[in-house]
């Protein structure tokens, strides 16, 4: 079994999709991260669990849902339905066997799925990790999997937008095999906070570098 964390702000346009859409073997955790459009009823009503995290960050809620889940695996995901829950067997499948520690959804987008400027700080971020750890990703997916222990091992202590980017660190850091897999990236439903705007890009971007310069 995998938990899958879906950390949500304002996602009830969403939530349907991608919840319907969620296989029967996987258990979804939708971590409310102070919603004021009904998410988290949404996501009561069709069935899933719901955290709430009161502290705003998206690290925060990711770490909030890591803490709630007790499957052996989890995944993370966005939960805007630019991506495919039916994915995750795929991109769980080689930490299942054991052939991988940490395995990330390489995107490959839709047309127009992937604004111009979010995809150059995307590849700038992935060029600076393959610099430092020497892991060849082209892609901070916000897709991934892991076990649930060996995560909370790590210590991760970003709670806002670097915490993708301090996982894939640490985790190199730590001998952890690292792979990607191709993910279809598609165009989100209802409106971006993060890097659909240059002013979420640039707060992802601040975050990331202050995880980078530590």
């Amino acid at each position: 079994m995998t938990d899958v964390i879906l950390p949500v702000l304002n996602e009830a346009e969403a939530l349907p999709w991608v919840l319907s859409r969620m296989p029967p073997d996987l258990t979804p955790i939708v971590v409310d991260n102070g919603s004021t459009d009904g998410s988290g009823a949404v996501a009561l009503r069709l069935g899933a669990q719901v955290v709430h995290e009161p502290r705003p960050g998206f690290g925060a809620a990711c770490f909030a849902g890591l803490v709630a889940a007790t499957a052996d695996l989890v995944c993370f995901m966005d939960c805007d339905a630019s991506l495919d829950p039916g994915d995750v067997p795929r991109i769980a499948a080689a930490v299942h066997a054991g052939t991988a520690d940490l395995v990330l959804g390489a995107r490959r987008g839709v047309p127009g799925a992937w604004p111009a400027h979010a995809r150059l700080m995307n590849a700038g971020l992935a060029f600076e990790l393959r610099r430092r750890t020497g892991v060849p990703l082209t892609d901070l997916g916000p897709m991934r999997v892991a076990r649930r222990t060996a995560l909370l091992d790590l210590g991760l202590v970003d709670r806002r937008f670097g915490w993708p980017l301090e996982m894939v660190i640490k985790a190199a850091a730590a001998g952890w095999r690292i792979a990607e897999e191709p993910v279809l990236y598609h165009p989100r439903i209802g409106r971006s906070k993060v890097t659909g705007t240059m002013k979420g890009t640039v707060r992802a971007v601040r975050d990331m570098s202050g995880v980078l310069a530590a």
